[in-house]
Formats: C-alpha cells, sequence, structure tokens
C-alpha cells in the first residue's frame, strides 16, 4: 500500500502559493480548526454553568473520569498497535503523571472560579499564561530574552501589583491558573508526543482518584450524577467531549498553520471569557482592574508584535547554501 503525502503546511518550501490562498487550503482548514478550539475553551464557562448544582470537585472528577472513557475510545479508532510502548518510558509516565497533576489543578481552579462569579479573573489567568511561559522557558530552558519580551514581563508584573491593589489581594485564581497551565505546556513540550497519546495516560492517572471521589460523594449522599435527572448526568459525562473535542481541533490546527499563528489565535480564549464575565455573567470591573488588565493587554501587545517583527526578519533571511 503506498503512503499518502501529506497535506502541505503553510511555510513548507513544497507549498505553492495558491495552496494556501484556496478556500479549502490546508492553511484555510487549519485556522478554522484553531479558532473553533479557541472558541469552544473560550464559552466552556458556559458550559460548568449548566452543572453548577454538582460542586466543582464532582465536575472535575466527572471530567477526569469521562476524558479517559472517550480518549480510549479515539485511541481505539486512531493510533496504531503499540503506541503505548512507544511512550511509555520511565521518563514519559513520570512527566506525564506530574502534567496529569497539574492539569487537574488548573480544571479545578478553572471551574471552581467558572461556578462562582470569577470568570473575568480566570480570563487574566490565560491572558498572563504567555508571559509565563516566557519565564518558565528562561529558567528551566536557558533561553535568552530579548528586549520586548523584557517590557512584557515587567508590565505583567506591574499589572499583577495594581490587580493586588484592586482586588485586595493577589488575584490567586489568574496566578494559579497561569502557573499550573504553563507549567503543563512545559512537561508536555519535554515529552513531545501526540495529543491523544498523552491524553490516554494522562486520563489514566487521574481516573482512580477520581472514581474513589465520586464513590465517597455516592457513600456520604453528595452525588448529584444520576440523582439530578438525566439531562444533569449527561451533561456531566459530557465534560469529557468538551475536554476531547477543542485538543483534537487544536492537534488539527497545529500541523496546518505556523506556531506564530496558533499563537495569535490563542488570546480568542481569555478573551471571550473576559466578555462573557463582563457582558453575560455581570461579573464588576472597578477602576483599578481595567487598569490592571488594560497593562497586561499593553504587554500582549507588545509580545505579539515583537514575535512578529522577529519572524518576518528571520523569514527575510538568506539560507546559508552548503
Amino acid at each position: 500500500m503506498s503512503k499518502q503525502r501529506p497535506e502541505p503546511v503553510e511555510g513548507d518550501p513544497g507549498t505553492t502559493s495558491t495552496s494556501t490562498t484556496a478556500p479549502d487550503s490546508p492553511a484555510n482548514r487549519g485556522i478554522l480548526f484553531g479558532l473553533s478550539a479557541y472558541g469552544i475553551w473560550g464559552l466552556v464557562p458556559l458550559f460548568w454553568n449548566l452543572v453548577k448544582s454538582a460542586s466543582a470537585l464532582e465536575i472535575l472528577a466527572m471530567r477526569m473520569a469521562w476524558s479517559l472513557v472517550f480518549a480510549i475510545i479515539l485511541a481505539l479508532f486512531t493510533l496504531p498497535r503499540g503506541w503505548l510502548r512507544a511512550i511509555a518510558t520511565r521518563r514519559n509516565l513520570f512527566m506525564l503523571a506530574a502534567a496529569a497533576v497539574l492539569v487537574s489543578i488548573n480544571w479545578g481552579v478553572y471551574i471552581w472560579a467558572t461556578t462562582n462569579g470569577h470568570v473575568t479573573e480566570a480570563a487574566l489567568g490565560y491572558y498572563i499564561n504567555p508571559i509565563f511561559s516566557i519565564l518558565v522557558g528562561v529558567a528551566f530552558l536557558k533561553e535568552q530574552l530579548r528586549r520586548y519580551q523584557w517590557a512584557a514581563v515587567g508590565l505583567a508584573a506591574l499589572a499583577v501589583i495594581v490587580l493586588t491593589v484592586a482586588y485586595g489581594k493577589p488575584p490567586w485564581i489568574a496566578l494559579t491558573l497561569a502557573v499550573s497551565f504553563g507549567s503543563y505546556g512545559l512537561l508536555k513540550n519535554l515529552v513531545r508526543k501526540g495529543a491523544v497519546e498523552t491524553l490516554v495516560i494522562e486520563s489514566a492517572f487521574m481516573f482512580a482518584p477520581a472514581v474513589a471521589y465520586v464513590i465517597y460523594l455516592q457513600a456520604t449522599g453528595g452525588l448529584t450524577f444520576g440523582h439530578f435527572g438525566l439531562v444533569h448526568s449527561l451533561l456531566l459525562a459530557a465534560g469529557g467531549l468538551v475536554t476531547l473535542i477543542p485538543l483534537l481541533l487544536f492537534a488539527a490546527a497545529a500541523t496546518r498553520i505556523p506556531l506564530s499563528m496558533i499563537g495569535l489565535l490563542q488570546y480568542i480564549t481569555p478573551t471571550t471569557q473576559f466578555l462573557l464575565g463582563v457582558l453575560y455573567f455581570g461579573e464588576r470591573m472597578p477602576t483599578g482592574r481595567w487598569i490592571g488588565f488594560g497593562l497586561v493587554w499593553a504587554a500582549l501587545i507588545i509580545l505579539s508584535t515583537g514575535m512578529l517583527i522577529t519572524l518576518r526578519r528571520r523569514r527575510r533571511q538568506p539560507t546559508p547554501v552548503g
């Protein structure tokens, strides 16, 4: 059986100029996949509020348990035989176990925030995340920062100080989300395996604690799954799909469009969350919070502009021959 030629990606030397502008080109499909992924992540607060009669920990446990169920089903249809042996080294399993802990913290804090009137602060966490990722790169990957990156980090630090004054305490929700997700991203970067494979293993690590907590809730009379009607139970189970679907869309986007485009699309998620928090959920935004958010937005504008300028300069540089 002959192997199919992989679809061209924007920036691939073998890609013609017409392939990226055609309506059904890989690049256009990649942008659509990216918009869908980040759009779903941005609208997730609406979903969690549909099941807020359950506690945040029960919603988290259900999400963890059902994520494994749906991930295994997907793996059976999409992954080749022997994929587990290829990934299940001691190093990878240790890192994915740590990643499972970090993403569980991230999910739990996010679910609690969005079901308890802190959607805008949750959005702040994902605005800060790209800047925290820069600091992770410096600390762990020995990356050197450019001036515009230092400027973005400085503005973000000033924003945290301003928001600490505005909230009357540090924005712990935002900081926890940024640190947990940024650290999670570092571990996934070090493992460098596919989205489905790593999701199966991470979910497997989460499964036993999740089921144990569900059993505890059932024993103590606090479980809502199976007790608050069929629709409520189906929505709790759908938390696994809410995890899986945007992740697959993101993976599809990442193979079709440049990383710079992914970097810009990621701001769709916190912007959507912010607008939901202010316009839909009616969360208050006093002047101090607007100033803090404004500083974060300014930092992101500097960061994104600097990245795009750097990428353009690199593309203009002649490729060395020989």
